[in-house]
């Protein structure tokens, strides 16, 4: 019965251990470098940042969406309290939006935007980095599928 339960529990870790990390791309903002997760795929966006409790000052979640929409982000299940840039398709600034943990209030795109970049909170304001900016790198993002 032991080497049963042991067998399970190896069998339920595989996914966890063997599951794949989400592709990194190099960004910028400025001087700034960031180092981006990207979220391009329907499952990636849906878990984004959730369940993490630290993150890297220069590291961020990049979701790619299809199409340009006014998209809406939230924390339900995240520990990070999170600032978000919402961009357009060539990479500009449309709006930031500070996001506090456990929350389920909707932080939205103020016009269609193509992506949106999770960094840690007030990580856009530290740096000077407002709307009307342009995050550099954006243009090797992979398509959304």
């Amino acid at each position: 019965m032991k080497k049963f339960f042991l067998t399970l529990l190896i069998v339920l870790s595989v996914p966890l251990a063997g599951a794949q990390s989400l592709p990194l791309l190099e960004l910028t903002a400025g001087f700034h470098r960031i180092e981006a997760e990207v979220a391009a795929h329907n499952a990636a966006r849906m878990q984004g940042l959730m369940q993490r409790k630290a993150m890297a000052a220069q590291h961020g979640m990049l979701f790619v969406f299809d199409q340009d929409a006014q998209h809406c982000m939230w924390m339900k299940n995240t520990f990070l309290p999170l600032s978000v840039a919402f961009l357009d398709a060539q990479g500009r600034i449309l709006n930031i939006e500070d996001m506090q943990p456990h929350t389920e209030d909707n932080h939205c795109a103020a016009r269609p935007a193509r992506y949106a970049l999770e960094m840690n909170i007030g990580w856009f304001a530290q740096r000077g980095i407002k709307r009307g900016d342009r995050i550099g790198g954006i243009e090797k993002a992979p398509r959304a599928f």
